[in-house]
């Protein structure tokens, strides 16, 4: 094969590699609104907002067990390029902040072992569960086929007096605290609403 033929194999291959990727979400997780008690609420901060270009900078993620808060993982992601000003203003997280940090391969298998087999809760979950399935095949780990609910759609049918359903506005209408932008603070503001919009 002569550098011609590679180049454009290479090609091929990074054309195909989104569909590939969009294709696998689409699959690989299931949808619901059907309430539970044991879950696991899940939040990512990011570079941008493309899942498989930009990349994670930090995990959130938070058990309950029968509403009640088990364990939580708080960790900093190096995402191996440049956070931009807009994302430190964002999320406050500055790149030397994630310059000792471990890389999403170094973590990814824990986070995966830490959701275990339980649903995952999520706002806006197409956004993190996009980013959770762009890493499918990092260091050979599989990600599973979870259940994945949706906080978005379930404060649309319970919470009818807000002028949309983002984060920060659902949290100021139902007056919880909340760290805005920081993955640990979305998680517990995404708890919240799940269990309010539930009880």
């Amino acid at each position: 094969m002569d550098i011609h033929e590679k180049a454009i194999r290479l090609l091929q291959e990074k054309a195909e590699q989104p569909n590939r990727s969009r294709k696998t979400t689409a699959q690989k997780y299931k949808k619901s609104t059907k309430p539970v008690n044991n879950y696991v609420v899940l939040d990512f901060e990011t570079t941008g907002l493309r899942a498989g270009a930009d990349q994670i900078i930090q995990i959130g993620a938070i058990r309950y067990f029968d509403h009640w808060k088990d364990e939580q993982m708080d960790v900093l992601i190096n995402p191996k390029r440049y956070i931009s000003p807009t994302i430190t203003r964002l999320t406050g997280i500055t790149n030397e902040m994630v310059e000792e940090a471990p890389p999403i391969d170094e973590k990814l298998g824990e986070l995966i072992e830490f959701i275990g087999d339980l649903p995952i809760i999520a706002h806006n979950a197409s956004f993190d569960m996009g980013f959770l399935y762009a890493l499918e095949g990092v260091n050979g780990v599989s990600i599973p086929e979870y259940t994945v609910i949706d906080t978005v759609k379930i404060a649309r049918q319970k919470i009818k007096d807000t002028p949309n359903h983002k984060l920060t506005t659902l949290t100021q209408y139902l007056q919880i605290e909340h760290d805005a932008h920081n993955a640990l603070g979305d998680c517990l503001a995404t708890a919240a609403i799940y269990q309010y919009c539930t009880k």
